[in-house]
């Protein structure tokens, strides 16, 4: 195994920033119940709505919509839900429709029943087909209650992004409601919840390089709310109950606070993702891209290397130094094909994922290009013993 070591993995787990260690360390020192009424209480309280603050500048929304979370599938399970309030009046959503290549956290449809779930189809490059939705949409009964529309919009395996405009255009016309999950997309494109593209967004911290442990629903108005999820206390404005994670909430402001003063640079991360794959492409000309015609988020690739698996792959990157994913890091165990391969129409199971960021090095260009010619060279006296 190579004494370098090249993290390409920031799609499962950024690294974390020096600025959010920070924040989370002063919330460290200044713990106490940011319920409490006392000075020490005060203090914490303000450490949070700093953070609600940093957070909804991230997304483009006000403050007072920020609900936090454990994390981004906490907040999934809280929006997905058949009961809403509009005001203080019931509202009911009879069905679920989500993408076909969503994340885990969406596609196992919260709190609705399984037959309430509809998944609607993306193209070869794994982007969504409104036609389809709206197909499924056309056919909804609002008599028994309204549409509820999830999609993600920057796949978490290709990088791939989503028409949220097109999209958004036909869950407006059923009447419906949108949850967009941003967690790949937050720090790598702009946000902006007033534009009215979506009802909801989730967050993930330790996505954008703050702790793990901590997410957000970001609503886009404070009219109509899931029922909550977690019942209790009353924190988050009586949506999301339970002592605040002062210390991860604190880290993920910074982290989001970084995101937004970093998208200028992310042409710079886009760049090295041209090196590397220009790399896969000379030393193995036959690998396969997935998603590569249409637009991606500047710091994801994903290809396959035909004749091998994705675990193989995997396990080969790894024991040369390299850390990179086959698939969703949340669906760890699986094998064969993801659902993202499949519901792209892909009939490959070697996919692996190459996602990078801002602090990606030479030198972990460096270990790649080697482990790389390490497979290949492993394949090709493979296919000639054959």
């Amino acid at each position: 195994m190579s004494a370098e070591t090249a993290y390409f993995d920031w799609n499962a787990s950024a690294p974390l920033l020096p600025a959010a260690r920070a924040a989370v360390d002063s919330a460290l020192d200044a713990q106490a119940n940011p319920s409490s009424v006392h000075g020490k209480g005060r203090a914490a309280r303000q450490i949070i709505e700093t953070a609600r603050r940093e957070i909804a500048a991230l997304a483009g929304a006000a403050p007072e919509h920020v609900i936090f979370t454990s994390g981004a599938t906490e907040a999934a399970a809280m929006a997905l839900v058949p009961n809403f309030r509009m005001g203080r009046a019931p509202l009911r959503l009879s069905k679920l429709y989500v993408c076909a290549t969503d994340h885990p956290c969406t596609l196992s449809g919260g709190r609705f029943a399984a037959d309430d779930v509809m998944r609607f189809g993306v193209d070869s490059n794994g982007v969504a087909d409104p036609d389809e939705l709206s197909r499924h949409l056309s056919g909804h009964d609002n008599a028994a209650g309204l549409p509820l529309v999830a999609i993600h919009l920057a796949n978490n395996e290709t990088g791939v992004i989503q028409h949220l405009e097109a999209i958004s255009k036909r869950v407006r016309d059923a009447g419906g409601l949108l949850v967009v999950d941003a967690v790949q997309a937050a720090g790598r494109i702009p946000l902006d919840l007033s534009r009215g593209l979506a009802d909801f967004v989730i967050l993930s911290s330790h996505k954008l390089g703050g702790p793990i442990g901590s997410g957000a629903l970001v609503a886009a108005t404070g009219l109509v709310m899931p029922v909550p999820l977690i019942t209790g206390g009353g924190q988050e404005k009586g949506h999301r109950a339970g002592t605040e994670n002062l210390a991860g909430i604190a880290g993920f402001g910074a982290a989001a606070a970084n995101a937004v003063q970093s998208l200028d640079s992310i042409g710079a991360v886009g760049a090295i993702r041209g090196r590397i794959e220009e790399l896969v492409v000379e030393v193995i000309p036959d690998a396969q891209f997935h998603g590569r015609q249409v637009e991606r988020i500047a710091n994801t690739t994903c290809f396959s290397v035909p004749g091998m698996k994705a675990e193989t792959l995997q396990i080969a990157f790894d024991l040369a130094g390299v850390a990179l994913s086959a698939g969703s890091a949340c669906s760890s165990g699986r094998t064969g094909p993801s659902h993202v391969m499949k519901a792209m129409g892909v009939d490959s199971g070697s996919a692996v994922r190459i996602s990078i960021g801002p602090s990606t090095s030479e030198n972990e260009i460096a270990v790649f290009a080697e482990a790389l010619r390490q497979i290949a060279g492993r394949r090709g006296s493979k296919a000639h013993a054959a």
